[in-house]
């Protein structure tokens, strides 16, 4: 989502000009659009002209711009639209002032939003889709060495992301791999180097609170020997100003995976702190107490809310799957459901498809 002319405040009045890109996005604005609210966009009317003879008549469409007083507003999730109804409070050729008109708002057309007063619950939700990225707030990158091939990962609250998986020239060209034990020092470096260059390019070393380099055989203490040369060489302060934060640890590798280098104990002394390390651990308690203490763990929509009738969760686990369904009900019930968690004093934990541990949940 693009947000461009803002001027708003929290609790004042103001205005935004917004370009939704995502179905996501308009979602996002069909929680946010209230009756009352005013919202400008350049539309379409379909309208009727009489012919010279005074008998017939041809229809055309007209663009015009129409500024609308909000009544209601529908999200249309097969199309990924999003419908505004409201009253037309300026005129124009074709659209009478107190006239209704229907809006449809759709992915990459702007339009603009108007409101008396800005809640702080909205503002946040509009930076929050105007700052998405791959991986927003991003507190780890690992690089994890395979057997000829490494992969670059992204890992924040909720979402873990492969930004990057850097091949040998020798996986492409059936020609040998390079293996620790090779004796072409060339080899390496070409490897290396195009490793070093995707971590640039997506690791900012500034924001994240630590990088894991992993793998089962020594690639990865080469590797950080190679980044630290590279990064005197080419004077990269950032890298250099972070070295202490640069760790390594065996495991992962030799068709290990990302799940089990979360594992290792190293890794998980390093996450403890970290919300990310709170997600991995909720769900590791969650997993343990169905089988060693299930009177405490309840999983299944008509249970859960069961329990926060009783006002008994502690922790909710939910995957974003449901919390942001298509399904415009099923969206609705699962978000009054963390809603009701949070307002109770407990802790609702969203995870991403694309988490890690996504599939275990």
């Amino acid at each position: 989502m693009t947000l461009k002319e803002k001027d708003f405040t929290v609790n004042q009045m103001g205005r935004v000009t917004i370009i939704p890109e995502k179905s996501d996005d308009l979602w996002i604005l069909y929680n946010i659009i209230n009756p009352g609210d005013y919202v400008t966009a350049d539309t379409s009317r379909k309208v009727h002209h009489q012919l010279n003879d005074g008998k017939n008549t041809t229809a055309s469409r007209v663009r015009l711009s129409v500024h609308l007083k909000v009544t209601c507003r529908d999200f249309d999730k097969d199309s990924s639209t999003l419908r505004i109804q409201g009253r037309n409070l300026e005129p124009n050729g074709y659209v009478a002032v107190g006239s209704f008109h229907t809006l449809t708002l759709e992915c990459n057309k702007s339009f603009e939003l108007h409101k008396k007063v800005w809640k702080h619950d909205v503002v946040e939700a509009l930076q929050e889709r105007e700052n998405h990225e791959v991986c927003p707030d991003a507190e780890f990158a690992v690089t994890l060495f395979q057997q000829d091939h490494a992969e670059i990962y992204l890992i924040g609250k909720g979402v873990t992301a492969m930004v990057s998986k850097v091949e040998t020239s020798s996986s492409n060209t059936g020609g040998r791999k390079y293996s620790s034990s090779s004796p072409s020092s060339n080899t390496k470096n070409v490897f290396f180097r195009e490793v070093f260059a995707a971590f640039i390019k997506h690791v900012d070393l500034n924001k994240v609170k630590n990088t894991i380099i992993a793998s089962e055989d020594s690639k990865k203490d080469e590797f950080r020997r190679f980044m630290i040369s590279e990064a005197k060489r080419m004077k990269m302060r950032s890298v250099e100003e972070n070295i202490g934060r640069i760790v390594v640890t065996a495991g992962g590798g030799c068709n290990g995976d990302l799940k089990d280098l979360l594992g290792e104990s190293t890794v998980m002394n390093l996450m403890k702190d970290s919300k990310v390390g709170l997600q991995i651990r909720a769900l590791r308690k969650v997993w343990d107490m169905v089988s060693s203490d299930s009177d405490r763990a309840c999983y299944g929509l008509k249970i859960v809310e069961s329990a926060q009738e009783m006002g008994a969760i502690e922790t909710l686990l939910i995957s974003d799957e449901l919390y942001r369904s298509d399904e415009v009900a099923t969206r609705k019930r699962y978000g009054c459901l963390v809603k009701a968690v949070k307002d109770s004093g407990g802790d609702a934990l969203v995870y991403s498809s694309m988490h890690v541990l996504a599939e275990q949940l």
